[in-house]
């Protein structure tokens, strides 16, 4: 990475102090003007109403905000969207006679905090200022963390052995060709957990094999942990992944003790609010009953977290779930190049070959455990919300794959470039939308069409023993 010559020992540090400021300021800019000053859906509705209703009423029961029962002098909801300012937010549960978000605790009562910190200084109300309220709360929360994830980008692919300029490449791939970018615009857990899954990637990329000492598996748990009471859904599944990671890397028992250690604090404070408020240890919005009210929208049939597929249906949507009109992939195109790169690095077997089985792991069973729960594709909204954090992982095989394979940055470039039409056309739309991105399915056919015709022209160009990456991943698999 640094040149050998007089004078310039220093250079390539230099370039990468000002790269990863660049980094910081541009996502800090992205994430100022995508958010919004209104909340867009049910999603971001329920998380805003328990941060109002917590600061402003002392308690976690929602059925008094403004975002449940608002006001169309003075809505939180834009006026496009009439049902929404008629009825409010319908992501609740009901416990006893009071309502309560559908959605984990711990980062509203987070997000309290920031509010609360407002009021005092600037004088933040939600209720007599909702769009101020709304603009500041994603600010703080998702633009926050789509600045954090970017930065932590920037930071794993410096920790791998990228050079200045392909680690600035990935990081504006990360940060304008995904879901990362329509989820910056509004109030939403998944991008929370995207941060929370860079900065764990951070660790295992920065630490690897020399992952012995007690403070990297605290590190590591406590943001496993804070992972878990983001989304239990795919925090559990990030959880169980990241102790079987430690220990694999470390070999001791306690290692993986300590890294218990870390995440139990986050662990035991959401399982303990959630059954202050539901009086159970399953996820509240997980038991029928107390989604049962009058006008609920939920039912034992649509709602997430049972089991209700047969094998052959299982199959068909698991599969949508990547590569259907909602498809993970199909909207982050250049997550196709972790994948096919991913084969040729397993079957190499790439020094950080525990690191790639743990990223894939996470991935896999975060997206094998949606498809047995669900069935609604995760609801109204750009791709699948669910799966937003697992761009970190796929993010981190792809600096790998740059760094072994150099010449797939063009490839990088060509998925990027029509990634980020799909990403700005749903930025343009938002997080929260019931119809398809505009132009989606011709988005995806060129990038099919021209990423084949580059691996074509290199097999053309090579000798015959030079194999495209595609063309490898192929013969792998």
């Amino acid at each position: 990475m640094i040149r050998a010559t007089p004078g310039s020992v220093e250079t390539e540090p230099r370039r990468d102090r000002a790269a990863m400021t660049a980094v910081v300021l541009l996502a800090s800019l992205v994430a100022i003007a995508s958010a919004r000053d209104y909340a867009g859906g049910w999603n971001d509705g329920s998380r805003l109403a328990t941060v109002e209703s917590l600061v402003d009423r002392g308690t976690l029961s929602i059925g008094d905000s403004i975002f449940v029962r608002p006001s169309p002098r003075s809505s939180p909801y834009p006026a496009t969207e009439p049902d929404l300012v008629a009825r409010g937010t319908q992501d609740k549960i009901r416990i006893g006679e009071r309502f309560y978000s559908d959605k984990p605790p711990l980062p509203a009562i987070l997000m309290a905090g920031s509010y609360l910190m407002l009021r005092s200084l600037i004088g933040l109300d939600a209720e007599s200022q909702p769009r101020r309220f709304c603009w500041w709360m994603t600010v703080t929360s998702s633009g926050v963390a789509y600045v954090v994830a970017a930065v932590s980008i920037f930071t794993i692919a410096g920790a791998v052995g990228l050079a200045t300029w392909p680690r600035s490449a990935l990081t504006a791939s990360f940060a304008l060709a995904t879901m990362a970018l329509p989820y910056s615009r509004h109030v939403n857990g998944h991008i929370l957990l995207l941060a929370v899954a860079g900065l764990l990637f951070v660790c295992v990329a920065r630490f690897g094999r020399r992952s012995t000492r007690s403070a990297h598996a605290l590190a590591i748990g406590t943001l496993a942990g804070l992972g878990f009471a983001i989304d239990v859904g795919a925090g559990s599944m990030l959880l169980l992944s990241a102790i079987a990671w430690t220990g694999i890397r470390c070999r001791r028992l306690s290692a993986v003790g300590v890294m218990l250690a870390g995440a139990a604090p986050w662990v035991l404070a959401h399982q303990a609010i959630n059954y202050s408020i539901a009086g159970t240890m399953l996820p509240a919005n997980a038991v029928a009953e107390n989604l049962a009210w009058p006008g609920s929208p939920f039912t034992p049939g649509n709602m997430t977290g049972t089991l209700r597929h047969t094998p052959a249906h299982f199959v068909e949507y698991a599969a949508s779930l990547l590569l259907g009109k909602r498809g993970f992939l199909g909207h982050d195109l250049p997550l196709l190049l972790a994948v096919a790169g991913g084969v040729v690095l397993v079957r190499h077997r790439a020094a950080e070959l525990p690191e790639i089985v743990f990223a894939a792991a996470w991935s896999t069973s975060t997206w094998l455990l949606y498809a047995a729960s669900s069935t609604n594709s995760s609801g109204a909204c750009a791709s699948v919300r669910w799966f937003v954090p697992l761009l970190v992982p796929g993010y981190y095989v792809i600096a790998l794959v740059l760094r072994d394979h150099p010449r797939t940055l063009a490839d990088l470039a060509l998925l990027s470039g029509w990634g980020s039409v799909i990403a700005l056309l749903a930025w343009r739309v938002g997080p929260w939308t019931r119809h398809l991105v505009p132009l989606y399915w011709p988005v995806v056919a060129a990038a099919a069409v021209s990423w084949t015709a580059l691996a074509r022209w290199r097999r053309s160009s090579r000798s015959a023993h030079e194999v495209p990456l595609a063309e490898r991943a192929a013969i792998s698999s």
